[in-house]
């Protein structure tokens, strides 16, 4: 039987972390990804990211009460998993430049950044994971490995 090697370390995305906290069409997927990740890293924010994604699909009809009250329990225990990228003027720098450079929307762009200074701003072989696709485009052109 063939067993598939874990990556080491990854990036993730929120657009792929949301998936893990409520049923959509990625949750399978990415919860496949996620037992295959054996250290996860987020930026600072991206629990502010999910929470608001949660409270849209709720507001939205997407969710129940139920499964919203699921979803904030499951974010608690994957936050528990992962290791945050904290605010730094480092990462506010790089981020300053991305939306001219790629087009990417302020949050978006604090996320590649605390990407970037996660990996020294060296992402060749460094693993981002990310359903969103121009965020995935620009990771992908800096030089990150996206997986989705």
């Amino acid at each position: 039987m063939k067993t598939k090697r874990k990556t080491n370390i990854a990036f993730w995305d929120t657009s792929s972390i949301v998936p893990l906290c409520c049923q959509q069409n990625l949750s399978q997927s990415m919860r496949k990804r996620w037992r295959e990740t054996a250290r996860v890293v987020v930026w600072w924010g991206t629990t502010v990211e999910i929470r608001s994604a949660i409270s849209r699909l709720y507001s939205e009809g997407i969710l129940t009460a139920k499964g919203r009250q699921h979803a904030l329990a499951r974010l608690e225990v994957l936050r528990q998993e992962w290791r945050e990228m904290l605010p730094s003027d480092k990462a506010r720098s790089i981020a300053e430049g991305l939306p001219d450079a790629y087009g990417l929307r302020a949050l978006d762009s604090f996320q590649l950044a605390a990407a970037l200074v996660w990996c020294n701003e060296k992402p060749k072989n460094r693993v981002f994971v990310c359903d969103d696709s121009k965020l995935s485009l620009a990771a992908q052109t800096i030089g990150f490995t996206v997986m989705p």
